[in-house]
């Protein structure tokens, strides 16, 4: 179980601008808009709350590839698309296929518990701009 915290402002910044945003931001993407509206921010403030935000398990981080860490407000299984080009990151609107994970359960001896997709291409406006 995770300490139970106070209130934050910053916290809860951070967290409406991830539940807002259909671009999975990364940190320095976070900090970037914060230090707009709240120019005394630091990064190390913006990566301590998305800490305690996926601890709390408000929020989930994943690395798409880069190295960088994308943040997700979204908790429910869901499939997602990277643009190979610009490296953007958004939901995929396809129905969760369920039976992915009982056809994986029935060739393993793992126990699987779910599953993930990536699509992988050019986005729109990544397409719209070349």
């Amino acid at each position: 179980m995770f300490p139970i915290r106070r209130y934050s402002k910053q916290r809860q910044k951070i967290f409406e601008l991830i539940k807002m945003s259909r671009s999975h931001p990364t940190a320095q993407w976070l900090y970037g808009a914060l230090k707009k509206v709240a120019p005394s921010i630091s990064l190390g403030t913006v990566y301590r709350n998305i800490h305690i935000l996926v601890e709390e398990g408000k929020i989930t981080g994943r690395a798409y590839g880069g190295g960088t860490e994308h943040y997700d407000a979204i908790r429910d299984v869901h499939y997602h698309f990277i643009c190979s080009s610009c490296g953007a990151v958004s939901d995929f609107p396809m129905p969760v296929k369920e039976v992915i994970t009982r056809e994986a359960q029935k060739i393993s001896t793992h126990s699987i518990s779910g599953h993930t997709i990536q699509f992988h291409g050019i986005c729109e406006q990544y397409r719209k701009q070349a």
